[in-house]
């Protein structure tokens, strides 16, 4: 007979946890530093225990502990100690200053690991670099603080996609972003919307002040745990959690001003009429004004609207953050919500988002443990039309000056009879609105039969849940004459299920295990349907069922799954000889059977040189250890059903039928990256000087690459293992404390190089399409700028002129010779930061750089371009050539004529910056003064953010990457109308009680 032991288990686990743990009593305590100053925020626990609470604003705590306890006291940028208690009621802890923080618990795939035992490479920041920072998104808030990491803005759009790289791209039409893990699951980090040709960033429904942690796996070693998952690197977030002690509440609040980091300038009505009757005059006509008329112009117009400016205004931000901490021995709580509301610099462009969130830890027993994190964000962005659409309002710049932007006749009140629309009309007569609601929650639970063996589950998800509205009235240029309407709703489910042992053992006094494996399994469904109209009754009806006419409508679903097994072992040898190895076997459904497969192991060993004997008494060496690793990754996003024959359904007259729409490759398989890392970290003079140093070297192989195809066959692409291309890099980084006594000076600097280059393209070559000139060729980096190259305008006569092989000029545009005329990818990108305090006040400078990048401006051919057209010029358009014997790069302004228009080096120039970042100032309120209201801590603080820029590019932004012209990878440095950052300075307070 089949025994049932459920009944006996669950009734043995709930007498375990009704058993009373043992007498306890109260210690209590203050944490100071050197200086004899409290430290308020830091950790102290109750070691081998989940019992523990926090220091207040003056550094002290109480404690219930068991007899015979040892206080585990620690905090961000301090040696741990451990306190044995013994009888003692009272407890004074002096913490000593640790710029290494070596001993750290640092976040990595399914665990910690203390970080002086780290073999990898990784990087972790703390919730201090994210929150209070007026960002949409966090990963704007960590650029210029990662080495091996860099983040591009490409716009200043609010909620716009945000690029990120991790040692450089590893795939040329896969997917470059790295995978994002919140709180242990992976969620939905690509842009789901298809309203609008720019891509929505997912990840800006996370609030950044709920972080806790941010932690970057670079290398094999650190990330391969994620397997197939990790080729791009790998960005696990950690949200805040309760501790045991006093319940607090904390408060904070900021509200700030914001404005465009650069507004170009272009010529004003006498200089455009002067321009322009030249250019005219230079092609024929004896009356300029003719030329100006023929294309609806008054050249003895009166105006002179500043279009350029009126895209832009004066932006605004604001946010409201409660949370609420605490719990006891058994239960711990962390309750959040907030509130943000950015009017962006950009006419029309407003995004808002609320959030609440729960964290719950609860232990049953001593063996059982369970924890609930649910989040719920309501957020609604009011966007603006893509950088190629005439309704972008930057392309307000092409309008020229001489036309008014006002006409008092037309029931709009604007002036609809412009060169090009008037995007002014769509901030009263359009919509073009996303509102989604994201929800992430996970539950999990920690069985510990025995000390050192732990058995977790973790089950996850994510939802989004967007709707898509855009409505242009009758006003405008794509709703004339009756409106257009467009709705789309989506909904996509991300469920994850993460199943592991762990096993930890010390064997005798010189070996430590750390055993895990598991398995995963997550899913992700998606469905939306969409529908358009037109024939409005009139601009109050703004629902498709008010359409006279449906258009069109659709319907969708996709999906794709994964099945994972995963181990790793990490092994300690008299505490300063590191080994560890991982393997992730990773199953997924984007490829055929047989190929759906794949194995991803990592190794990596590392030696505590400073341990050794031979340097323990060394007074200048504090800390010495080197580190290598190898392994492999992999890549698989790409299309669900890349690898299968697909067909859809098409109606003719009444009658339904099915059209081939996918070719497939059924012999498609996963794209591998390979990498080896060797590091190297130091500390000197007892850690007031530290830093790491990072070689590596990452090899894609079967690159999983969008085959153009002829399209005779009536297939576009088709999806290939084809290509090989490699990154080679060094990272660097320096944390020093120059001052340490009551004026304290801290400096973090880093500094990353990488160097990227396509291997192997089996002879292809990616061409992008227009007048874009990025290119994917064998021996170049990704991206490279291919094409003419222009070489300034003939002395003699002003044509155009432009290279040929020979090294010779000619004014024959077909007979020059294509040649790499740039490369977007930059020689070294970093951060420098630099803090300041005494007593309460501190002062903190955030620089990011960029060097060696270049830039090509797409919208060039149209705004300086010497007068081709009527498009408004760019000043530099003045010192064009006009007599025999002029030096100039401007070439001879002829209407029409096409004199120095086509695609070429005209129009690239280095995108190198340097940018104060963020500059705060606060001050800290002294304990001695809040003692009113229950209030703990006290800090107000000033911040501007993208201070000023220093720079030689002459568009609007350096850190601008156009998605105007599709998205792909490889399309780097594209500027197109594409809007600045923003100037930011804001005012807040944080309150604690």
């Amino acid at each position: 007979m089949r025994k049932n032991y459920l009944f006996p288990l669950m009734g043995g686990l709930l007498l375990t946890a009704g058993t009373a743990v043992g007498q306890t009593r109260a210690v209590s305590g203050r944490v100071t530093d050197a200086t004899g100053a409290g430290l308020p925020g830091v950790t102290v626990l109750e070691q081998g225990t989940s019992n523990g609470t926090s220091t207040d604003a003056g550094g002290s705590f109480t404690l219930a502990v068991q007899p015979g306890a040892t206080l585990t006291v620690s905090s961000i940028g301090f040696e741990t100690q451990n306190v044995a208690v013994g009888s003692q009621s009272s407890v004074a802890v002096t913490l000593k200053t640790n710029a290494t923080q070596l001993g750290e618990a640092i976040i990595v795939g399914y665990g910690t690991q203390v970080k002086r035992e780290l073999t990898g490479a990784v990087t972790q920041l703390g919730s201090k670099d994210v929150e209070n920072v007026p960002v949409v998104s966090f990963e704007q808030a960590i650029q210029g603080r990662t080495p091996g990491v860099q983040i591009n803005q490409t716009s200043g759009k609010l909620g716009a996609g945000v690029q990120i790289r991790v040692r450089g791209s590893s795939s040329i039409t896969a997917s470059n972003q790295p995978l994002y893990v919140i709180d242990g699951i992976p969620v939905t980090s690509q842009d789901v919307g298809s309203a609008s040709g720019e891509p929505l960033n997912p990840l800006a429904d996370i609030n950044p002040s709920d972080i806790e942690s941010i932690t970057i796996l670079k290398d094999a070693a650190s990330s391969a745990i994620y397997g197939s998952r990790a080729s791009n690197g790998v960005v696990l977030v950690t949200t805040k959690r309760g501790r045991a002690g006093d319940t607090r509440v904390s408060v904070g609040a900021y509200y700030g001003r914001s404005e465009a980091t650069k507004l170009r300038k272009f010529l004003n009505a006498d200089q455009y009429k002067e321009l322009f009757a030249e250019a005219a005059t230079n092609v024929g006509y004896t009356n300029p004004a003719e030329a100006f008329e023929e294309n609806g112009l008054d050249f003895d117009s009166p105006f002179d609207t500043p279009w350029s400016d009126l895209a832009f205004r004066k932006g605004s931000v604001q946010q409201y953050d409660v949370s609420v901490s605490g719990g006891d021995a058994k239960t711990r709580f962390f309750l959040s919500g907030s509130y943000s509301d950015q009017e962006g610099i950009i006419i029309g462009n407003r995004y808002r988002r609320g959030s609440l969130r729960a964290n719950l830890d609860h232990s049953l027993s001593e063996k059982v443990r369970i924890g609930l994190n649910l989040s719920l964000t309501r957020s609604v962005n009011d966007r603006v039309a893509d950088d190629n659409a005439f309704s972008n309002p930057v392309q307000l710049n092409a309008l020229p000056p001489i036309q008014s932007n006002i006409d008092v006749t037309d029931p709009t009140g604007l002036n609809r009879n412009t060169l090009y629309y008037n995007a002014l009309l769509q901030v009263d007569n359009a919509e073009n609105r996303s509102g989604n609601y994201r929800s992430f929650g996970n539950v999990s639970l920690a069985y510990e039969p025995i000390k050192g063996l732990t058995f977790r589950t973790e089950n996850g998800y994510d939802f989004l849940n967007l709707n898509e509205r855009i409505y242009q009235g009758l006003y405008t240029e794509d709703g004339a004459p009756t409106g257009y309407g467009y709705q789309n709703q989506l909904q996509g489910i991300n469920y994850t299920t993460n199943n592991t042992v762990t096993w930890l053992k010390t064997l005798g006094e010189e070996h430590t295990l750390e055993a895990l494996g598991g398995f995963s399994f997550q899913r992700f469904d998606q469905q939306n349907n969409s529908s358009e109209g037109r024939g409005f009754p009139n601009d109050q009806f703004k629902r498709i069922a008010s359409a006279a006419r449906i258009t069109a409508a659709s319907s969708a679903g996709t999906g794709y799954t994964f099945l994972s097994y995963l181990t790793r072992v990490n092994y300690t040898f008299r505490n300063r000889y590191l080994a560890s190895v991982s393997a992730r076997l990773d199953g997924s459904s984007r490829f055929s059977p047989g190929n759906q497969y794949g194995v991803f192991p990592a190794a990596s060993l590392g030696w505590i040189i400073s341990d050794e004997g031979f340097l323990q008494d060394n007074n200048v060496l504090s800390f010495l250890k080197i580190r290598g690793s190898y392994g492999l990754t992999g890549n698989s996003e790409i299309g669900n059903f890349s690898s299968r024959r697909l067909y859809s359904a098409v109606p003719y007259a009444d009658v339904a039928g099915i059209q081939p729409t996918g070719l497939g490759n059924p012999d498609l398989t996963w794209e591998t990256t390979t990498q080896a890392d060797i590091g190297v970290e130091f500390g000197f003079l007892d850690g007031r000087i530290s830093g790491e140093v990072d070689v590596y070297e990452k090899i894609t192989n079967d690159l999983l690459l969008d085959l153009q195809l002829p399209y005779t066959g009536g297939y576009p692409v088709v999806t290939r293992n084809i290509g090989d291309l490699r990154n080679r890099g060094i990272e660097f980084s320096l944390n020093t404390r120059n001052l340490d006594k009551d004026f304290k000076w801290q400096t973090n600097f880093n500094l990353s190089i990488n160097r990227n280059e396509i291997t192997n393209l089996n002879g292809q070559e990616i061409i992008a399409g227009g007048r874009n000139l990025g290119r994917v060729r064998e021996g170049e980096p990704i991206g490279v700028f291919w094409g003419k190259k222009f070489a300034g305008a003939d002395p003699d006569n002003g044509d155009a002129l432009y290279y040929t092989a020979d090294g010779g000029t000619t004014n024959d545009y077909s007979a020059a010779v294509e040649q790499k005329l740039g490369d977007p990818n930059p020689d070294f990108t970093g951060g420098l930061t630099n803090t300041f305090s005494f007593k309460g006040f501190e002062l903190s400078i955030l620089n990011q750089f960029v060097s060696g990048n270049d830039i090509y401006n797409i919208g060039g051919v149209f705004q300086s371009v010497n007068g081709d057209y009527f498009d408004n010029q760019t000043l530099d358009q003045l010192k064009r050539w006009q007599n025999p014997g002029d030096m100039t790069s401007v070439p001879q302004a002829r209407l029409y004529d096409g004199n120095g228009t086509a695609p070429s080096s005209r129009w690239i120039s280095g995108g190198s910056f340097f940018r104060f970042k963020n500059v705060t100032l606060g001050y800290t309120l002294p304990a001695s003064l809040l003692k009113v209201g229950g209030v703990r801590s006290a800090r107000v603080y000033v911040t501007a953010q993208n201070l000023f820029t220093i720079t030689n590019y002459d568009g609007y932004d350096p850190e601008v990457n156009t998605t105007a012209f599709g998205r792909p990878s490889y399309l780097l440095g594209h500027d197109f109308y594409t809007p600045p950052l923003a100037k930011t300075w804001i005012i807040g307070f944080n309150l604690g009680f």
